[in-house]
């Protein structure tokens, strides 16, 4: 199941230019399949002034617009590999259903560890 995630992602992965030349959408995208079985797609946006943001963050604002909150499996890819969440991205999803500590986070074709492992001291 980690693999048709991770094509998922892929699926809507590759970077384009946006308004300007250093503006771009797209070099990360996210894949994430909910507790009941929905797969939500995202991509990043990237932007000089820092109000862009990650694939995560898009494909869980597809997923709370079905009024979903459960992630089961969480991936990201870039144009050569899977890649891990940032601390922005990992701090996000526990707070959007503080049972998301247990979303298995795609790290390889065959690695995923719980969000938990890469949150293990949380603030609240």
């Amino acid at each position: 199941m980690m693999r048709d995630l991770i094509e998922a992602a892929r699926k809507v992965q590759g970077q384009f230019r946006l308004g300007g030349e250093h503006f771009s959408a797209g070099c990360v995208a996210a894949a994430l399949r909910t507790e009941a079985g929905n797969v939500y797609t995202g991509i990043c946006i990237d932007l000089a002034c820092g109000v862009g943001f990650c694939a995560e963050h898009s494909a869980v604002a597809e997923m709370l617009k079905n009024r979903e909150t459960k992630i089961a499996q969480i991936v990201a890819v870039s144009r050569d590999a899977v890649i891990p969440p940032c601390g922005r991205c990992r701090e996000m999803m526990l707070q959007v259903d503080k049972d998301n500590r247990a979303t298995q986070v795609i790290l390889s074709e065959d690695r995923a560890v719980p969000l938990e492992e890469l949150l293990p001291h949380r603030w609240y």
